[in-house]
C-alpha cells in the first residue's frame, strides 16, 4: 500500500541511532524503515490503551483532532459512536442557550 511520505527533522541519543544501525545492517534494511517500524509498533500499542483511547476522545470533543484522524486511531465504528453523542451533546448546548436567553 503506498502512502504519502513526509520528511521530518529529529535527534535522537546517539546510542539509538547506532543500535537502529545494527539493527538495519542484520535486517537487510534501512534506517528509516527501522524507525518507521519501530513508531508504528508503539503506536499500535498506545492505541490499544484503553486511558489513551480516552484522551483521543476527549480531544475530538473539545476540537482539536477532526473526525477522520479520531477514525484513524479508535476505529470508523467506534468514532461514528462518538460523533453521535458529540452532535447530541452539541444540540443540548444549543438548546440550554437558546432556554437561557428566554
Amino acid at each position: 500500500m503506498y502512502m504519502s511520505t513526509k520528511r521530518v527533522n529529529f535527534r535522537l541519543p546517539e546510542e539509538l541511532v547506532a543500535h537502529a544501525d545494527i539493527a538495519a545492517e542484520v535486517t537487510h534494511k534501512n534506517r528509516t524503515e527501522i524507525l518507521i517500524e519501530a513508531l508504528r509498533q508503539y503506536l499500535e500499542e498506545k492505541e490499544s490503551d484503553e486511558s489513551f483511547r480516552e484522551a483521543v476522545v476527549e480531544l475530538y470533543l473539545n476540537s482539536h483532532i477532526e473526525f477522520e484522524k479520531l477514525a484513524e486511531i479508535i476505529g470508523r465504528q467506534d468514532a461514528e459512536a462518538v460523533r453521535a453523542s458529540k452532535e447530541v451533546l452539541d444540540r443540548g448546548e444549543e438548546l440550554a442557550d437558546k432556554l437561557a436567553d428566554l
